[in-house]
């Protein structure tokens, strides 16, 4: 019904002759929408004291939507095209927002949300048989505590005027206010303000944190009811297995030595030195030290092997001896399901969710020819008073702050279930986002007043769900629309832009060439102003973001952002060898760019064609008919005007061309 309702010639061609669409345009297919959504919302809410026969209807119920019901696709690729004709102007009267969160709770049901994509992860690196992961990530955040903003300089101003013209020397305060306090070191703090006068501006303690500063158990005046934190950094350190090589291959070349002559017989042995150190072997450390010896245990103690490298690594295999491995067996999850389905147009899938964005973003500016995303919001006459602008105002912000919370909760679902599912397949989605710049409208977005937007009361309390219902209705005024709600943040915003944010982590982790987008872009202040919003889980993704750049930044940057580095050491995992506070990595070299983006797209295209065969049928292995008469009499498909041009065709080509016996009896060249 919902098919028949967007491709509807009638109503697209009514909706494409009118000057302005409006509400009156979509009434029936917003219904079957909002019929939709309630029973997507009441079926995926599971209770504890929930019959069986309802968690069997629940599961019926998510069966049918992941699998190919209609025109052999799942539900959720039927709503990836109804946004595609939206962005094309094909159904230019589909009310976008409804179908967003529609396609974002199908996806969330048929998938499973973070916590389910938790247990898969632990049920998948034990069907691989890896280790057990060293935390539960969502557990790690839930106990992370906001770290105080960097200090601005309308901060940096007051302070200045607070000193006045006094000549005493600055101490800079250690940044354990970013975490958590000990007694002595809270006191030893007091003691060295008292002495110099006043504390440095990177380090100043927030007078609000000092109140919530945690005591060590040792102390005597704790109250009883106090509640303690591990004195300890929040994530367990990881290594990579090329960090390990990487770590050897410095110290083969330190202890080993490729300080020789110029002879043949030094060259020789520099060269099968160079091919040991540059080698896979992390396990032969002759001739190296014991402190060495006791760094790679170490190493090897924290070594985490993910599942995308275990993946990578099978289709490497895979290419490699396809005939002798056999075919794959591919499980059909639902995800896989779903990227099947998605897959021959994904790109225009990607590029609708982005072109949506732009226009849903408090950035962006109107402009004739951007696509129309205010079609299920406005009325059918415009409004005529004062009070009626205010209301129209307030639904058009509130209409596009729920369609930027539909898109990113739907990418960010949609990248880290496919990662899990298969690595290229997470590759392919990221590329083409990339390729369609999701990194700088990602960065646009932020390039705003991020703490207005949080802040931001786009909502009338006396017409939400369910007040509007349980209480009588009273009459509409304009101090009632100035109100707003009670809530000191926006928890619609705050969630979009902590999505957002961990976006743009997944498109540039481990990628050198997006990293320098983001150098490029200058992302830092950007990323610095986010800092000022006390959350922690989003300060956690924005000092991510500012860590993986900061080796690009240069020294005076990192020396003029010290509290920033500060509270990327408290917050963010540490990887050992990793010289990211001063940028001697050998990853901050110049690199061809383009070639790691070109050798990732070989990759996800050999991928796609050997499992999908997405750019070519897969004839390579077929049967080779070696035999002359056999392949003389095979009848082949002759075009019809081949009969009629035959007889020229042998005149000019055949008889008219002189035959050179003589050339037969030369030898070849």
């Amino acid at each position: 019904m919902i098919v028949f309702t967007c491709s509807n010639s009638q109503a697209c061609s009514s909706s494409l002759r009118k000057p302005a669409i409006s509400l009156a345009d979509s009434t029936e297919l917003r219904v079957l929408l909002n019929i939709m959504y309630l029973m997507m919302e009441i079926m995926r809410r599971e209770g504890e004291d929930d019959k069986p026969e309802w968690s069997l209807a629940r599961d019926g119920f998510r069966n049918e939507l992941s699998s190919p019901v209609y025109n052999g696709e799942p539900f959720a690729i039927l709503l990836f095209s109804l946004l595609s004709k939206f962005c094309t102007g094909n159904a230019p009267h589909c009310p976008i927002k409804k179908v967003l969160l529609l396609l974002w709770k199908t996806i969330l049901f048929c998938l499973g949300g973070f916590e389910d994509l938790q247990k898969l992860k632990v049920a998948k690196r034990e069907k691989l048989g890896l280790p057990e992961l060293p935390e539960n990530s969502i557990k790690v955040m839930r106990t992370l505590r906001a770290a105080s903003p960097p200090t601005s300089a309308m901060d940096i101003l007051e302070q200045q005027q607070k000193r006045g013209r006094k000549g005493r020397r600055q101490v800079l305060v250690k940044q354990d206010s970013l975490d958590i306090y000990s007694e002595r070191d809270e006191a030893r703090e007091e003691d060295e303000e008292a002495d110099d006068g006043d504390s440095g501006m990177e380090g100043e303690v927030d007078p609000l944190e000092r109140e919530a500063l945690v005591q060590p158990l040792s102390s005597p005046r704790l109250p009883p009811d106090r509640v303690f934190f591990p004195r300890c950094l929040p994530w367990a350190p990881k290594v990579r297995e090329k960090d390990i090589e990487e770590f050897l291959e410095v110290s083969r070349c330190k202890f080993i030595g490729f300080t020789l002559g110029n002879s043949s017989a030094h060259a020789c042995i520099a060269t099968r030195l160079r091919h040991l150190a540059m080698s896979c072997d992390t396990d032969t450390l002759v001739g190296l030290p014991r402190p060495i010896h006791e760094s790679v245990k170490t190493l090897k103690q924290h070594k985490y092997i993910s599942i995308a490298e275990v993946q990578a690594k099978r289709e490497e295999e895979l290419q490699k001896s396809p005939v002798s491995l056999g075919a794959e067996k591919v499980e059909q999850t639902p995800v896989e399901v779903l990227y099947q389905g998605m897959l021959y147009n994904l790109p225009q899938y990607m590029i609708a969710l982005l072109k949506i964005q732009l226009a849903a973003a408090p950035t962006s500016k109107a402009k004739t020819d951007s696509i129309n995303i205010l079609a299920d919001v406005l009325p059918e006459e415009m409004p005529i008073t004062v009070l009626q602008s205010m209301k129209l105002g307030i639904d058009v912000n509130r209409h596009k702050e729920i369609i930027v919370k539909a898109i990113s909760a739907l990418m960010l679902l949609l990248l880290k279930h496919l990662k899990l599912n298969h690595i290229y397949q997470f590759e392919y989605v990221s590329q083409h986002l990339v390729f369609a710049n999701c990194i700088p409208l990602i960065l646009k977005f932020f390039n705003q007043n991020i703490m207005s937007y949080i802040t931001a009361k786009n909502s009338i309390s006396v017409l939400d769900y369910p007040h509007c219902v349980i209480h009588e209705l009273p009459e509409l005024t304009t101090e009632t629309l100035e109100a707003g709600d009670h809530n000191q943040f926006c928890w619609r915003n705050l969630f979009s832009c902590i999505n957002l944010l961990r976006i743009l982590n997944k498109l540039t982790k481990w990628k050198h060439s997006r990293t320098m987008m983001l150098v490029v872009f200058k992302s830092a202040p950007i990323l610095k102003r986010v800092l000022r919003a006390k959350q922690a889980i989003m300060q956690l993704y924005a000092l991510k973001l500012l860590k993986i750049q900061t080796k690009y930044m240069g020294r005076q940057w990192r020396k003029s952002n010290m509290k920033t580095m500060s509270a990327i050491y408290h917050k963010v995992r540490h990887r050992f060898n990793d010289d990211w506070a001063y940028g001697n990595e050998i990853d901050a070299r110049p690199w061809d760019f383009q070639a790691e983006e070109c050798a990732l797209r070989v990759n996800i295209e050999t991928f796609n064609s050997r499992r999908y065969g997405l750019y070519h049928s897969d004839l390579e292995f077929a049967p080779v008919d070696n035999c002359l008469q056999s392949v003389l009499g095979h009848r082949l498909p002759l075009p019809d005007d081949f009969r009629y041009s035959y007889e020229l065709w042998l005149e000019r080509e055949v008889f008219a061309q002189p035959i050179r016996w003589e050339d037969l009896l030369q030898p070849l060249a």
